[in-house]
């Protein structure tokens, strides 16, 4: 599972571009009990989100321009310019070119085949978000894409993920983990856009999950704060407990109350 023991690309990061931050940080802090702290003048505008004290997740305020509100996620590079050319080299695109980000780290912003943005983080003294797997923290993430053998062929060439087909639900779920780490290391998934009608409409994107106490409290939560219900809260054998969900200015998220490890024979 996601953990802060980051290795090269596995997520090490992630934020939220919004059309209001400030109603961003009153919806994010009233569901996960988030604070934001800003980055400083120089950053303009970036902030952090904080859970008791550890980073959580980026925030900013983006415009129409910049595309509509949604979460990004970032995977871990040992050498940001490097990635972005063999993004390039795989079919993908670079949206934002590498950079330095006042000596924390570089980034970029890139695009796989089907055009679905992810970031790229290369650690300097900011190693990544400091706080993973717990309540109110990243947990999880899911590539909904049209196409999952190609995306499996463009992140392994990329980042050298290994993609494992696993049975699920009379079916076969897709996971990804980073090279040489094992199945212990697993963080997300791939799934295919067209087996999920909530998905379907809205096209290839990554979702983040978020690990919660209570999925049913935190959808009730989340809809008194202004935001929207994609799908309630869902059993999964084994899993958890899952729901889809939209901050009120239309980004993308999902939560879930993880069910217990299972005992190994």
């Amino acid at each position: 599972m996601l953990t802060t023991r980051f290795v090269n690309g596995a997520p090490n990061w992630l934020d939220v571009g919004t059309s209001d931050i400030d109603g961003a940080t009153a919806f994010y802090g009233g569901l996960f009990g988030w604070q934001f702290q800003s980055a400083g003048p120089d950053a303009g505008g970036y902030g952090f989100f904080e859970l008791s004290g550890k980073t959580a997740a980026g925030a900013m305020q983006t415009t129409p321009e910049q595309g509509p509100p949604s979460w990004t996620v970032y995977f871990q590079s040992p050498d940001a310019e490097a990635t972005a050319k063999a993004a390039e080299q795989s079919g993908g695109r670079v949206l934002f070119q590498p950079m330095d980000v006042m000596g924390e780290g570089h980034m970029a912003i890139l695009a796989d085949t089907a055009g679905v943005p992810f970031g790229i983080w290369q650690p300097g003294r900011t190693k990544g978000i400091d706080v993973a797997g717990e309540a109110g923290s990243l947990c999880w993430i899911e590539l909904y894409t049209p196409d999952i053998a190609r995306a499996a062929a463009f992140y392994n060439r990329v980042f050298g993920w290994e993609i494992e087909g696993v049975p699920f639900s009379g079916g076969t779920y897709t996971c990804i983990n980073p090279e040489g780490a094992g199945q212990d290391a697993m963080f997300g998934g791939l799934v295919p856009l067209a087996d999920d009608p909530t998905e379907a409409e809205s096209g290839a994107y990554w979702l983040p999950y978020f690990e919660v106490t209570d999925a049913d409290v935190t959808v009730s939560k989340a809809q008194e704060l202004g935001g929207t219900v994609r799908m309630p809260a869902t059993d999964l054998e084994g899993v958890g407990r899952i729901a889809k969900l939209a901050d009120p200015y239309g980004a993308r998220f999902a939560v879930i109350k993880s069910a217990p490890p299972q005992p190994q024979d």
